[in-house]
């Protein structure tokens, strides 16, 4: 086992050491070279050690070189040394960490870190928080919350009794709006089709005097970082306008890219949960 895992580490810090070297995208060759691995099921177990070397020999070529500081696709961060290190051990551990009692470290590190991270954003240490696996289940988390929120003011339990005969909820979003959000949406029963657009600026932020007069449960998507521009909606003249002043409206601040920063140089999200008259706090995700 010993020689395995340390070859195993051998190996992935030889990439991270080489991809100054190499091309971002990887060589149609390296790519060519995958056919390689669509091979019939084997009928036994094969050497550990020739797995390992398989995979590092036709996959580490193949692929896109995101973990170096020449990676300018998406919004997506490379991994720093002691991260990778952290996911080595967290690995090794090899734990549920669905609660307390089946693994109490790893509860404590989420708790500790939902306190951090509250603290980042500025937000009330009362709030509750959680670790998804990406945009797309933030978003879905965050709408699952609105859309439980609005029917429940007017009486209806979405999750006891689900969507059918349920009032209707209208979505607003921006046109630029993330495909994430509009994915969220479908999985949600919202309806990807359903959504109001807003016309945005040329830095992508949402138009406040462009709004649409809604009335009903609304839920108001807004945008925190817009992948191409990192632009913000402009959250207060959003929330404030009349056109979603209606008493049924959530204001929401879905995933981003890269927000401003506030005083102190962090960079983080803001929901500005200011007090707005026959409003709902804004909630953030």
């Amino acid at each position: 086992m010993r020689e395995l895992l340390s070859a195993a580490a051998e190996r992935a810090v030889r990439y991270l050491e080489t991809l100054d070297g190499r091309s971002v995208a990887p060589p149609p060759r390296a790519v060519a070279a995958l056919a390689q691995l669509d091979e019939p099921l084997p009928e036994g177990p094969s050497d550990p050690a020739a797995v390992l070397a398989a995979l590092d020999d036709l996959g580490s070529p193949a692929t896109m070189a995101m973990a170096g500081r020449r990676f300018f696709g998406w919004v997506i961060g490379g991994a720093l040394p002691a991260t990778v290190a952290a996911n080595w051990l967290a690995a090794a551990w090899d734990q549920n960490a669905a609660g307390w009692q089946s693994s109490p470290a790893a509860a404590a590190f989420e708790h500790v870190a939902q306190r951090w991270l509250l603290d980042a954003l500025g937000l009330p240490p009362d709030c509750a928080a959680g670790f998804v696996t990406g945009a797309t289940m933030a978003n879905f988390a965050c709408l699952a919350a609105a859309r439980q929120s609005v029917l429940k003011r007017v009486g209806w339990d979405v999750e006891a009794d689900g969507l059918f005969d349920a009032p209707p909820i209208t979505v607003v979003v921006g046109d630029q709006v993330h495909v994430s959000v509009l994915k969220a949406l479908g999985l949600l029963g919202l309806g990807r089709n359903r959504v109001l657009r807003v016309p945005v600026d040329d830095q992508g932020r949402m138009r406040s005097d462009r709004l649409p007069d809604v009335a009903g449960l609304v839920v108001l998507c807004l945008q925190a970082g817009n992948v191409n521009t990192g632009a913000v909606d402009r959250w207060r003249n959003c929330a404030h306008s009349r056109a979603v002043s209606a008493p049924g409206c959530m204001s929401m601040a879905l995933s981003g890219s890269g927000p401003p920063p506030r005083p102190g140089g962090h960079r983080c999200w803001r929901a500005w949960p200011m007090p707005i008259p026959g409003r709902p706090t804004p909630i953030s995700g």
